[in-house]
């Protein structure tokens, strides 16, 4: 599924280990109704280095349908609907940039956003006001903190409010909606956003859940993606030997490589998209399963580069 203005080229990717199994049953069975996709928010953070864009990139134990190695994100939660106090545009606004007709859907889709990468990474867009931001997100009690919210011993809400805090959603921009394919067993409805990183704040893993993580320049990542670095230095049995393709999905990706060809973050940020909704669709050839995708150009802030 793509809804673009733009013409689309048709990519294939290969599928991970975890879905095979789901796609074997998915045609041996025959095709029946899709389970019920969970709304997720993922968001690409950004800051410039001496090679071009980076962003941050984290492992995910067990498994995912964002991936192995994936932007910071998750599920939206029922405490995501809790009153918090809100800078930036209206869920109104909101919902017509996403291109979606539920406001309040779009406002969980906001919130969980910024919660997750606070969970996540530390990265929190709140402030006093429209002026502002937190600085200093390191230390015992950030990370105590940040472990209450994500085992929802303490809302995100609450925390904002303790502290006098406010969402920051001016800081955030929407990128593109991807849906997981109909055959996955866990499906997601995701809508990844992007966001410069806050210069005074640093990221880093949950400690619970957090084994890897780290800034990497998109180009780079792009550029090595038939080898096995990455995957080798995250160090897990399930990344060791693995390439780009078999550690992210088809969506983090193809985010990837638009990043890559970005004369810079605000240009990233700044460049405007349409709605576009994608939705890998399987393929079976010879025996071996794919996922094919209709991707739009990569022209996102882009300029061209000599490889």
């Amino acid at each position: 599924m793509l809804s673009s203005s733009k013409p689309a080229a048709v990519r294939t990717f290969r599928l991970l280990p975890d879905q095979l199994e789901a796609a074997r049953t998915w045609v041996e069975f025959g095709e029946r109704t899709p389970s019920k996709p969970r709304y997720a928010s993922s968001v690409v953070l950004l800051k410039d280095g001496p090679a071009g864009p980076q962003t941050f990139l984290g492992y995910r134990r067990g498994v995912s349908p964002l991936g192995i190695v994936s932007f910071p994100g998750g599920s939206v939660e029922v405490h995501d609907d809790d009153s918090m106090d809100w800078i930036g545009p209206s869920p109104a606004a909101w919902a017509k940039s996403m291109g979606m007709s539920e406001e309040l859907l779009a406002r969980r889709h906001v919130v969980a956003a910024i919660r997750e990468t606070f969970e996540e990474t530390g990265i929190l867009l709140a402030g006093e006001d429209a002026s502002s931001l937190i600085e200093g997100n390191q230390g015992n009690e950030w990370m105590a903190t940040r472990e209450a919210v994500a085992n929802q011993d303490k809302t995100f809400g609450e925390m904002l409010a303790k502290r006098g805090l406010a969402l920051r959603t001016d800081l955030l921009k929407p990128l593109v909606n991807w849906l997981s394919p109909d055959f996955a067993h866990r499906r997601f409805n995701t809508r990844y956003f992007a966001a410069a990183a806050p210069v005074n704040q640093i990221p880093s893993p949950l400690v619970s859940k957090g084994m890897w993580g780290r800034w990497a320049c998109a180009e780079e990542l792009i550029a090595g993606r038939e080898g096995v670095a990455l995957g080798d230095e995250i160090g897990q049995p399930n990344t060791v030997g693995l390439t780009l393709s078999d550690l992210t999905v088809p969506g983090c990706e193809i985010i990837l490589e638009k990043l890559a060809t970005a004369r810079g973050c605000i240009a990233y940020l700044n460049h405007k998209r349409a709605t576009v909704v994608y939705q890998p669709r399987l393929v079976e050839e010879d025996g071996e399963f794919w996922l094919e995708v209709a991707s739009a150009p990569v022209s996102e802030g882009a300029v061209s580069r000599e490889r």
